[in-house]
């Protein structure tokens, strides 16, 4: 019988956050095409501040790397994100966003924080663990969107880039840096669990952003 590895054992561990994510309303609406423009809107902008800071998370783990491998491995994950910056530069000229001015939401800021903090203080492995879930969430989401997608809609292109050739792959590679490097322990499972919880409370301030001020998060690091 073959053993989950470590990636796929926190995967499995928080199947409740990746299923209340993927039925959310607001992806639900990324899937059907039905989300309100000013919904999208809002999550462009505060998705490009997040990738900024995830950008400088993968650069401080690079810096902090012990080894050349594992300090190409972080730069070209870095790489990956750059490319998604730039994608959400077209979706903001698309969108009338500008980016320039986006000031991070409620459920940004923690969450970035978050991802600098864990940078700045500990291991490149533990900086993967905390960055792991967004790569595996977002290619799960994009696929499954992609699966159930009868035609195209406004937008079918975030759909595209997550369920894309070229976006599971940078997952696999943060995961197989998990799985080599990272310890099997509490901080792992808790630094894994809230950044799904950062995830999943994302998409929950950009679904009530309109009503000018967003409900509580309805999940906690505890849970």
């Amino acid at each position: 019988m073959t053993h989950p590895t470590l990636s796929q054992a926190l995967w499995q561990a928080n199947q409740d956050l990746a299923q209340a994510t993927l039925n959310h309303p607001f992806v639900q609406g990324l899937g059907d095409g039905s989300l309100d423009r000013a919904k999208f809107a809002y999550y462009v902008g505060q998705d490009a501040f997040f990738l900024e800071a995830f950008a400088r998370a993968y650069s401080l783990a690079a810096a902090k790397a012990p080894t050349w491998d594992i300090f190409q491995v972080f730069h070209g994950l870095t790489t990956g994100v750059l490319e998604e910056l730039s994608l959400h530069g077209s979706y903001a000229q698309d969108w009338g966003v500008d980016l320039a001015s986006v000031t991070p939401g409620h459920a940004t800021r923690p969450y970035t924080d978050f991802l600098l903090n864990t940078a700045w203080s500990a291991d490149p492995s533990t900086t993967a663990v905390a960055m792991a879930p967004c790569m595996r969430l977002y290619a799960f989401l994009g696929q499954s969107l992609a699966a159930h997608q009868a035609q195209p809609h406004p937008y079918t292109a975030w759909i595209d880039t997550y369920s894309s050739d070229q976006f599971e792959p940078l997952a696999q590679q943060l995961e197989a840096f998990v799985n080599a490097q990272a310890a099997d322990n509490d901080l792992t499972q808790r630094t894994y669990r809230y950044a799904m919880v950062c995830e999943l409370n994302f998409f929950e301030a950009a679904w009530h952003w309109e009503q000018g001020g967003v409900r509580p998060t309805r999940w906690h690091d505890s849970d």
